[in-house]
């Protein structure tokens, strides 16, 4: 969407980057993309579908693009109890709704963390054994 965001980067992420930064400048780039192509310049959007397609095949033995990573990054951090303002912001979401998508994926993760926090839910679930 041609929007700039600012994002959390975790440690396993940020120690990467550090590795690839030195790489990238023996690369003569002719652009200031972090990621860049063999002629050194700024990887296409086609580019990085092939590049995440390819590496969910190698790595994890599936289908995997890059709108996926997005939806997971922002399941978890609803799951992490961020709430959806801060989701809508960090996903550069103009309209709320938009970003309340996100929040029908987790309804069973809900009923798990209900059925274990209510009390009436605990009794429930006791009696029924």
């Amino acid at each position: 969407g041609n929007k700039a965001r600012v994002l959390p980067v975790g440690r396993k992420a940020r120690e990467a980057l550090q590795a690839w930064l030195p790489l990238r400048a023996l690369a003569n780039p002719r652009d200031r993309a972090v990621f860049i192509s063999q002629q050194g310049r700024r990887l296409g959007a086609r580019a990085v579908q092939l590049r995440v397609r390819q590496a969910g095949v190698r790595e994890l033995g599936q289908h995997l693009h890059p709108h996926m990573l997005r939806h997971s990054f922002a399941s978890h951090l609803l799951e992490s109890s961020q709430d959806l303002r801060s989701v809508q912001d960090l996903l550069g979401h103009a309209d709320i709704g938009t970003t309340q998508i996100y929040t029908h994926l987790d309804f069973q993760h809900l009923a798990k963390v209900y059925d274990q926090a209510h009390p009436r839910a605990k009794r429930k679930q006791d009696s029924e054994s």
